[in-house]
């Protein structure tokens, strides 16, 4: 069974900056690629970024490019989420997912794509 941990999440001011790392347990890691998602109250969860599992390609929704940067070190089987200059509009409940598919060769951005997911760890940014 794979269970994925989020953290780092935490409340910031806003033009702060956090982390997150997502480190699952169980299962295979490399070779599926990883995403992060959001949901804000009385919102549908929304795409944030995802990475495939050779990291070569990623993919970012356009209201955290430049901002927010996904990676993985496959060694310490985490994934993390660097996000800078953060804004008000980026609180919600950050959660990572891994992807449905096995060595998918291109990074996917639905919800439905992916099969497993955390808990989630809750991000607030206060203006």
């Amino acid at each position: 069974q794979v269970q994925l941990v989020e953290s780092g999440g935490g409340l910031v001011q806003a033009g702060g900056s956090l982390r997150l790392s997502c480190a699952p347990s169980g299962g295979t890691f490399s070779s599926y690629a990883m995403g992060w998602f959001r949901q804000a109250p009385g919102k549908e969860r929304e795409f944030v970024a995802a990475i495939s599992w050779s990291r070569g390609s990623t993919s970012y929704a356009d209201s955290v490019k430049g901002r927010f940067t996904i990676s993985r070190d496959n060694a310490k089987n985490t994934v993390y989420l660097q996000m800078n200059s953060l804004k008000p509009e980026d609180t919600a409940g950050y959660y990572c997912a891994r992807d449905g598919l096995r060595w998918r060769t291109i990074v996917v951005v639905t919800p439905k794509d992916y099969n497993y997911w955390g808990q989630g760890t809750q991000v607030t940014v206060s203006s």
